[in-house]
């Protein structure tokens, strides 16, 4: 194990809040003398087939947990999962079947590992513990919680407030997610700040159940590459961890310079003075040539970083080689590429396309984009549903020889 100044060092790097910070301390300090290393939990629901680098915030945080010597449980919650974390929600998640849940899960725990040290990580499925649960013992459960308690949860308190339905299946989420450390005799939980009251639920029930409390580290939210909202599949705001390199290094490239220092703590993981390195060449403190670093330069690196975490060294220097060869290209565009108005806010492709006259319709839009035909500032779209936050002066190609260069109004 590494010493406790260097476990607390390394743990607390991106974290936002550790619930208590000292007990946490205590607890290594204790694993250390033992030998024993703590059981770390991270739950991650599987509600689609792909997972995107904002689910893996807290799974990077528990691979610093094991490299600082501690065992990683890893619950997938296949039974949490068919009720949907209402978090935020302001109205009910339409329910997954069991088949649902258990084929997204297969994918879940490859994509997962690509990050987790599989040989310090032990993974558990809530069908090993409700599979069998009975009604007595859910409603022995459900004594240990109180309404006043759950209504301390934001949304189930605005959701009453504004009138809005509350169904009593929700409340059961946080519940579940309890047991969890229970069952598994968490010392820590892992999630992000959004998670914050079902953890603090998990560290009460262990309390009550006669074990000791877990400590929750809180992540801090990772912005989609959009930065108006939070990274989500459905918000189409995400970078996949089983996109292709390409692809990601793409939407890598087009997020906004203010994200930059977020994604090089959050998404890529990189350590203080790589971080202090990009502040000062964001901020101009760092000379090329007697000029100031460009921005482009600083995605690039972030783009490297991120490309190679998820699909190795070889694929970042090719994708960046393949961008960086994009873009060099784009002085050779026809020299009457039109300009195409649009609003500020984000638009279907397909609908775009159609609206530039690069498609005589929406069925040969979409013909287009399947055959890998579309590209936005170099980035291929191949989901003929997505939709893009348009950005002044990129440009839109539609076959080899059809272009738009978007004129964002209203900015």
């Amino acid at each position: 194990m590494l010493p406790l100044n260097e476990q607390m060092d390394l743990i607390r790097r991106g974290v936002e809040e550790i619930v208590p910070e000292e007990e946490l301390e205590g607890r290594i300090a204790e694993s250390i003398r033992a030998k024993a290393p703590l059981r770390v939990k991270y739950g991650i629901d599987p509600t689609g087939k792909d997972v995107h680098v904002g689910h893996m915030v807290p799974v990077s945080k528990m691979r610093d947990f094991q490299d600082a010597g501690h065992q990683g449980v890893l619950i997938i919650g296949d039974y949490t999962a068919q009720i949907g974390d209402p978090t935020g929600r302001e109205e009910s998640r339409p329910s997954l079947t069991k088949e649902q849940v258990l084929k997204n899960a297969e994918t879940y725990i490859d994509q997962l590992m690509k990050v987790l040290d599989r040989a310090k990580t032990e993974v558990r499925h809530q069908s090993g513990w409700f599979e069998g649960f009975t009604l007595v013992e859910a409603i022995r459960l459900g004594q240990k919680f109180t309404l006043a308690k759950m209504l301390e949860h934001e949304t189930f308190a605005r959701r009453l407030r504004e009138g809005l339905p509350l169904a009593m299946h929700e409340l059961l989420y946080p519940m579940l997610m309890a047991y969890d450390s229970v069952a598994v005799r968490a010392d820590v939980e892992l999630g992000g700040m959004e998670q914050r009251f079902n953890i603090l639920q998990g560290r009460d029930l262990q309390r009550a159940s006669g074990q000791r409390p877990q400590i929750a580290v809180l992540m801090p939210m990772l912005p989609g590459i959009d930065g108006a909202a939070k990274m989500g599949k459905s918000l189409g705001n995400y970078i996949g961890v089983n996109d292709p390199p390409a692809d990601m290094f793409g939407k890598i490239m087009s997020i906004a310079d203010s994200l930059l220092v977020q994604y090089f703590v959050l998404a890529a993981g990189a350590p203080p003075e790589v971080v202090r390195e990009v502040e000062d060449k964001l901020a101009g403190r760092v000379l090329v040539d007697e000029k100031p670093v460009n921005p482009r330069d600083v995605k690039r690196q972030l783009g490297r970083l991120i490309v190679a975490r998820y699909h190795g060294e070889e694929a970042a220097q090719q994708a960046d080689d393949e961008f960086m060869g994009v873009f060099s290209r784009r002085d050779q565009l026809p020299e009457d590429v039109p300009d195409l108005s649009v609003a500020a806010e984000k638009i279907p492709i397909v609908e775009l396309i159609v609206r530039g006259g690069l498609a005589p319709s929406r069925s040969e839009a979409r013909r287009l984009i399947q055959q890998g035909g579309v590209a936005l500032d170099g980035e291929k779209i191949s989901d003929v549903n997505a939709t893009i936050r348009p950005k002044d002066g990129a440009i839109l190609r539609v076959g080899k020889r059809r272009f738009a260069r978007l004129k964002v109004i209203g900015i």
